[in-house]
């Protein structure tokens, strides 16, 4: 049984020519190495947020954007899902599942690399838990640039040696064509 993983929004709202091949993968992993808990992120984009606020962007607020991608769900139990808003990484439902259960290590999969995935895994490092993130099974709504972007911030803060390959690229960097 491999440490826990903890996937981060990979919800329709998130899947483009990016990030589409991700869910794939990240079934793949959990079929592959029967990650026991597996823990989910949703991100919801409240109308009261930042989001809304400073940015006028309104997606994600609400099914189906919110909704995990279909290659997901099966592996989606609601008593291990957590909702999070705006750029907050871990929330403290989370932060108290990790904690009292004194997890030790978590493995990081999901969307965006450069924003979500990154505040969740700076936020795990915080708790005193080792976030290690299997970078084939991240990418970033805004490309390949993003996604080496969040990359090279999260070497800097969490370690080089916490960005660790799950062998599912193919040996390709970026997304597959098809």
């Amino acid at each position: 049984m491999a440490d826990p993983l903890l996937v981060v929004d990979v919800q329709l709202g998130f899947l483009n020519d990016y990030t589409r091949h991700i869910p794939a993968r990240i079934a793949e992993l959990i079929e592959r190495d029967r990650p026991d808990p597996i823990l989910f992120t949703r991100f919801v984009n409240e109308a009261s947020g930042p989001y809304h606020r400073f940015l006028d962007w309104h997606a994600c607020e609400h099914p189906p954007e919110t909704d995990f991608a279909p290659e997901l769900v099966p592996y989606a139990d609601p008593e291990r899902t957590f909702a999070k808003q705006g750029l907050t990484g871990i929330s403290d439902e989370l932060k108290i599942y990790l904690t009292e259960r004194g997890i030790e290590r978590v493995r990081v999969v999901g969307i965006d690399t450069d924003m979500c995935v990154l505040k969740v895994a700076m936020d795990v490092f915080d708790l005193g838990v080792e976030p290690v993130i299997l970078v084939d099974c991240c990418a970033s709504t805004a490309g390949l640039q993003a996604h080496l972007a969040g990359l090279a911030v999260l070497a800097r803060n969490i370690g080089a040696d916490r960005l660790c390959d799950a062998g599912l690229s193919g040996g390709r960097l970026g997304a597959p064509l098809s």
